[in-house]
């Protein structure tokens, strides 16, 4: 995924808000789907919407087809592609063009790329993407086996993410049972990275909890999560700090890069940094480090 469109935050927007450029998240989320809710979305009609239904204006979903949400990337949860609801979704999206598709309850791979495929036939241009919602234990189990799709040809898998309440209850682990289930998180990033991917860690639901919320999102960012997904606006402000770069780390990524591009370190593979000694692996870090500051420096102008 490029590294200048960083996917630091993921956030449910409520209705009233899913047309303002002017709010600081980096993904909208609509949700279409019956089970579970990502957005505060009627359920009678969001699909009509997407592409302009007979029976109502297009407002919400215009705004998909017509890039309305600033920029901002666009993802619809979808129903379960596999029911008459599920394949609907999918035929009204296509010619919308989001920028994903959000897959609810995945096991395999296999469904991922009949998504894919069914896309291609629709018409969906190649840059609407695929995301995988890993909520239930059998999609933990095969999560290398999911994140293979993104090396197939019509897998389109961009992104994991997790469904932290779904697993909590199948795997009926007691709330909150956050730190139970770290070797599930863990299992499904390694699958994420082996295969080059993003990964998303889920949503903290206790909205009268803002300490424990900030806790998680620095939780999330330490083990490795590209992004976390958001239920609330006032989760977009202490997400945003602690996905993002710092004023400290952008300096010393400038300073790094600074001291591997000098003509007489260009050619080394470890060079002395502030006094310790900093292999060239770390450049690549520094890069992803600048490239995000400058994404979001973006996106907030």
């Amino acid at each position: 995924m490029d590294l200048v469109d960083p996917r630091a935050r993921l956030r449910a927007l409520p209705q009233e808000r899913v047309d303002r450029p002017d709010v600081a998240e980096d993904v909208v989320a609509l949700d279409r789907g019956r089970e579970g809710r990502v957005a505060r979305v009627p359920r009678g009609g969001l699909r009509g919407r997407v592409v302009g239904g007979v029976d109502r204006a297009p407002r919400r979903a215009a705004a998909v087809a017509a890039r309305g949400f600033g920029p901002r990337e666009v993802v619809v949860r979808i129903n379960p592609p596999e029911t008459e609801d599920g394949e609907a979704d999918l035929v009204a999206l296509a010619p919308a063009a989001p920028d994903a598709i959000l897959v609810p309850k995945v096991r395999t791979s296999d469904t991922l790329i009949a998504v894919g495929s069914r896309l291609r036939r629709l018409g969906a241009p190649l840059a609407t993407r695929v995301w995988a919602m890993i909520e239930t234990p059998m999609a933990v189990v095969n999560a290398a086996e999911i994140a293979g799709a993104a090396r197939d040809v019509d897998g389109r898998l961009a992104a994991l993410v997790i469904g932290p309440n779904d697993l909590l209850k199948a795997s009926r682990i007691r709330p909150p049972g956050r730190a139970a289930l770290m070797p599930w998180l863990m299992h499904v990033l390694a699958a994420a990275r082996a295969y080059e991917i993003e990964a998303i860690d889920g949503v903290f639901t206790d909205l009268n909890d803002p300490a424990g919320f900030e806790t998680e999102c620095t939780q999330g960012r330490d083990l490795g999560f590209d992004g976390k997904m958001l239920i609330h606006p006032n989760q977009i402000g202490p997400t945003n700090a602690a996905f993002g770069p710092d004023a400290e780390e952008i300096a010393q990524a400038r300073r790094l890069m600074g001291v591997f591009d000098a003509p007489e370190n260009r050619e080394r593979g470890v060079v002395a940094v502030d006094g310790k000694m900093v292999e060239r692996l770390h450049v690549e870090a520094a890069r992803r480090t600048l490239a995000m500051a400058e994404a979001i420096a973006r996106l907030s102008a």
